[in-house]
């Protein structure tokens, strides 16, 4: 990855992150937590690694996407509207009666969503579904779902699991958003999962650990993904990341997992957030020099 490429992308998550703290201030509701920790992840997804075209967002030979935790729908929502699948503008519209941007993704309404989204669980389930049709109908689609880690708390993660497997789903990325925290507090205590990649190993993935906030390693592992096609593997990505990444009052903090910023809230994380678009922006113009 370029230099150029680099800050392209870190400047486009960091417009994700606006579009998600946009959105919840302005729904007074929603999970603004594990969509600032997966704003990374998505923007990769979106721009660098998926093949999916805007203007035609139903072409039956593209990539699928999945979101799994559909709770994470502010950060698929401002990702979508940063590639062009729908107006920024309509972000703040979240959760508003008459709004197609609900809660949870609704594929009849919204274009780019390839599931509906929201009892957790079922996300990864469909897309093992849609990979092994791919794979029964010869197609070279490649199928992502993004979990999280407090949603592999459900058993219907681990029949998933076990189906990619025995199906030899090698062209199927499931990415676990490891950010330690969930609605009740650390994972670790809640529902230890841990160790996840002996378990995902021991299950038979392609198994991946990587920073989740870095677009190195998010490259990185992407690559292991696409060598691992005829393979027979599914792939797994273990993304750590810091949940509320890039809000400082929200990093670590559970609290902010289904909770909106107020007012005063709203400015300090947007200060925040222009504070860090406007030195990428700095060092993208002495890049160009």
């Amino acid at each position: 990855m370029t230099k150029k490429e680099m800050l392209q992308l870190k400047m486009t998550a960091t417009r994700v992150r606006m579009g998600v703290i946009e959105a919840t201030h302005a729904a007074k509701s929603g999970h603004p937590g594990g969509s600032l920790s997966a704003a990374d992840a998505l923007t990769y997804l979106y721009f660098k690694e998926m093949q999916v075209d805007p203007e035609n967002p139903s072409d039956p030979e593209r990539d699928r996407f999945v979101l799994s935790k559909g709770h994470a729908a502010p950060g698929l929502y401002a990702t979508l509207a940063e590639r062009g699948y729908l107006p920024v503008e309509d972000l703040p519209t979240l959760r508003h009666n008459g709004s197609y941007l609900e809660g949870h993704p609704n594929m009849n309404k919204i274009p780019g969503v390839d599931m509906s989204t929201g009892s957790l669980g079922q996300g990864v389930s469909a897309a093992c579904g849609m990979a092994l049709a791919a794979r029964q109908q010869e197609k070279d689609i490649n199928v992502y779902t993004l979990l999280g880690d407090g949603e592999i708390e459900e058993g219907e993660c681990w029949e998933a699991f076990m189906f990619a497997c025995h199906y030899k789903l090698d062209n199927l990325c499931i990415l676990i958003d490891v950010n330690g925290l969930q609605i009740d507090g650390p994972t670790s205590k809640v529902m230890n999962s841990e160790p996840l990649d002996q378990k995902m190993d021991a299950f038979g993935f392609n198994t991946i650990i990587c920073n989740g906030n870095s677009f190195n390693d998010l490259e990185q592992a992407f690559l292991l993904f696409d060598r691992a096609h005829g393979s027979g593997k599914p792939t797994c990505i273990l993304l750590h990341t810091t949940k509320g990444m890039g809000v400082s009052f929200m990093e670590n903090d559970p609290e902010w997992h289904g909770k909106a910023p107020n007012d005063e809230q709203y400015q300090q994380a947007m200060q925040e957030l222009q504070a860090a678009y406007d030195q990428l922006g700095k060092e993208y113009e002495q890049w160009l020099k």
